[in-house]
This record gives C-alpha cells, structure tokens and sequence, in this order.
C-alpha cells in the first residue's frame, strides 16, 4: 500500500461521512484515528523497504563503533573510531570525515535539526593511546570529553577535515572529565582513581526525561573500567541533557587547542544496577515505541556475575531514589529498572538481561520492534561493518531474532 493510495482512501472516507451531523469531538477523534492509522501504514511501510543486510568495507581506521540512520532521507551514517562515514541504502559512499585523534563512539541522528551527535573521548589510557599509535602521532592531547555533531548536508565527498570543513561542532560535557578525573575512597578508605570507574562515555542517544517531565533529552553512558578489584564500577552512569540550550556552546574543535564550552552539568544522573562490565555501555538506544533504553555492552570479567552483554531499562518507570550497593560515597542515587524480560544474573536475581552476539558495534531502533544491529570485521587489515535488520523478541533465550 502506498502513502498515495492512503491519502486517497482518507479522502474518501471523510467525505462519505456527514460531518454536520457530528458533534466536535466526534470529528477531531476520527481525525486522530485516521492521522494515527496512515502514520502506522507509512512507518510499517518504510522498515519493509530497508534492507535485510548492508555492508560497508574497506576501511583504513579502527572497528566500526556506532550506527545512526535517517529512514526519511535514507542515508546511515557509521563511526569506526577515528572517522564517520556516510553512505545510502544502496552501500553508496556519500563522504568522510576524517583527521580525528579521539575515540568516535555511538552514533545518534536526530530527527529534529536532522544533525547526527557522536561522542567523542580524548584520554590518556589505553584507548587513547592506541588511537595515537594507529595515526603515528605522539602527542599528547589534553583530556577532553566532547559530544560531536555532525552537519551531515555538508558531508558530500570523501575526506572531509573535521576541523577545518565545517562539517563538525563540539560541546564539551563538564561533568563526564570530573569524574574522570576525580579520586574517591571505597570503604576500607582505599583511594580509587575514576569517580564510579568512569572512563569517559560512549553511549548517546535521545530519548524521554527520566524525571517523567516528557521532554526529550539527549542521554550519554559512561564508559567504565571493569577492574575487578572494586564495587564501586557495577552500575551503569547515565546523564541527560537538554540540547535546546547549546547554542551557546557548540564550537568548532581545534585539537591543538580543546576548548572547554559546554553545560556545568546535566539535567540529571542516574543508575542502571548491571553488575560489572567491560568499558560500560559501548552503545545506548532509545526505542521510542516501547520507551525502552537498550544499553548494549562488552560482557563484563567478575566471575561473580552472569556478565550479560545487553540490558534493557524500563523508560515507563521513574527512578527511586535508593543506596547504590558498594558504593560508599554516595549515599543515595536515581536508580532506573531494568525491563522484564532475558535471563536473571545467577549473583543478584535484580539483574537480567541476555547474552547478545549483536549491539556492541552498533544498534539502531527503526521503529515498530525492529532494529538495525552491527557487526564488524577486518580483511586485509582494512575494517569492514555489516547492518543486520533485526525483530526484538525480548524472550529468555533470544532478544532479538534476524529477518532473513
């Protein structure tokens, strides 16, 4: 069924009904229910026309980190470290934008300035060095963790610089580098670098306030150390903010000179107790149908804990403000629940989720239960990324099921 042929089914169907003789309310409720059923009609009809696979390879840069689509446009824009690529539905390639020293993480369009927002990590850890060893630089650049956006009408060719093209504006998150950089003491009055083992973040995406206020925020995940000699770093960290108000602070980013505008702090933080895992939450997406936030993860290394490699937080329930377990210098946090569904951790019967081969690369709600989830390879030491369309079942043993 096409848009048209709805279009002209509505039409018929408003004139063979004597509006006269309907009161107000009547009218305004068919005119609801027709402007929901073509909605339906057009969003089940654009996830129908995607297709099943997508693969991109060929790539001299670190693995594919994140996935954003714009269905209406067409295009799907990935990030492998140190660039984004973007590309159309045929496996096309609109562009690049290249020349970034920092980790490229998850990926987010949004629909309503239609700019794609990444996050953005310049560290001096593991990571960070490996990103300078792989560009043959030996720099060291200041600490910094940005929210990248992306202008992507201007991404129009390969190669684009994402600091002298005009294709990218950067706000830096305040709050993420202080607990970073903050030192704290577990119970026994030991010091521990990394407030809640934060190191950086990497999930981003938009989605309802926590606060159950309905507006639409832009949430980030820490990354987190899984040292396995602390129990402070078993929760999830997610903090939201409301981009309606960084104007002020978006600048172009110089990485011989990091800029430090962004907001003092967010509009919230809160909590996802998960147990442990490796480097947090390497990708967050919010499906908007079942106001459900997939945070998909490396599994974790405390033998303890089932260590899933995905869990799903209920975005219908509002936080409790509780004690966080092995936390001793916090007294009390938001805490968010996870959603029914997937398998119980055999350490704490609070936790489920599942044990997931897809997401950590990538994961992208389309809409209607389905989704787009990533994975990645290497051949001749070139990067490659495939987009699988897939259905979230949500059952113990299989959160979600591939369209074949």
């Amino acid at each position: 069924m096409t848009i048209v042929l709805v279009a002209e089914i509505v039409q018929v169907a408003i004139l063979n009904i004597h509006l006269k003789t309907i009161n107000k309310m009547k009218r305004f409720l068919l005119l609801v229910a027709v402007a929901v059923f073509c909605v339906n009609v057009v969003e089940a009809q654009s996830v129908a026309e995607l297709p099943k696979e997508l693969h991109t390879s060929g790539w001299k840069a670190g693995h594919v980190q994140g996935i954003a689509v714009d269905s209406q446009r067409k295009y799907v824009y990935l990030s492998f470290t140190t660039m984004l690529v973007k590309m159309d539905m045929q496996g096309n390639i609109v562009g690049t934008v290249t020349g970034l020293l920092g980790h490229l993480g998850c990926l987010e369009f949004n629909e309503e300035d239609g700019r794609v927002y990444g996050s953005l990590e310049y560290k001096d850890d593991s990571i960070g060095r490996g990103i300078m060893r792989h560009a043959g630089v030996s720099k060291q650049l200041e600490t910094g963790f940005y929210v990248a956006i992306f202008d992507v009408d201007k991404i129009t060719r390969k190669g684009m610089s994402a600091e002298k093209d005009g294709v990218m504006t950067t706000v830096l998150l305040k709050s993420v580098v202080k607990d970073y950089q903050a030192k704290v003491k577990d119970a026994s009055g030991k010091v521990l670098e990394h407030r809640h083992g934060c190191s950086g973040f990497d999930g981003i995406s938009f989605g309802d306030a926590f606060d159950g206020s309905g507006k639409r925020l832009l949430t980030i995940a820490y990354g987190i150390y899984s040292d396995k000699s602390r129990s402070d770093n078993d929760y999830q960290v997610l903090l939201q903010y409301d981009t309606r108000k960084w104007a002020k602070y978006e600048s172009p980013l110089s990485q011989d000179n990091m800029h430090h505008r962004g907001p003092a702090k967010p509009e919230g933080k809160y909590f996802v107790y998960t147990g442990n895992t490796n480097w947090g939450v390497q990708n967050l997406e919010y499906d908007k149908d079942s106001k459900r936030w997939f945070l998909a993860c490396y599994r974790g290394k405390k033998p303890t804990y089932s260590n899933f490699s995905l869990y799903v937080v209920d975005g219908a329930k509002k936080a409790e403000y509780k004690p966080l377990k092995g936390v001793s210098y916090v007294k009390r946090g938001a805490v968010l629940s996870l959603a029914e569904g997937g398998k119980v951790d055999t350490y704490d019967s609070t936790i489920r989720g599942w044990h997931n081969k897809y997401g950590a690369y990538g994961v992208c709600a389309l809409g209607d239960g389905y989704f787009y989830l990533v994975s990645g390879g290497k051949v001749n030491r070139l990067r490659t990324a495939t987009l699988h369309l897939a259905k979230f079942k949500g059952a113990e043993d299989c959160a979600f099921e591939l369209i074949k």
